[in-house]
């Protein structure tokens, strides 16, 4: 996994559906020392930048609890920009 130095990153393990036309479906995630958040509606899905984080991927915008987060896929990494 990549380093983790930057505040505004907070890893997550993902739980996620892959369609057979390769689309991946996040269904939902667990901070390392966390509970699991069941996302609750995918809103959103580009190729673009954490402005906050850094890295480059696939970003969800996700909608949690009437709340809603950025989910990233970037490479190998799972994570959402914080703070």
């Amino acid at each position: 996994m990549a380093e983790r130095r930057n505040l505004h990153k907070q890893y997550v393990k993902v739980r996620a559906d892959h369609e057979i036309g390769g689309r991946v479906v996040p269904l939902m995630f667990r901070a390392e020392d966390g509970e699991a958040q069941h996302i609750d509606k995918i809103v959103f899905v580009c190729e673009a930048p954490s402005l906050k984080a850094g890295g480059q991927g696939t970003r969800y915008t996700c909608r949690i609890g009437g709340c809603e987060l950025y989910l990233f896929h970037d490479r190998d990494d799972w994570f959402i920009e914080v703070g």
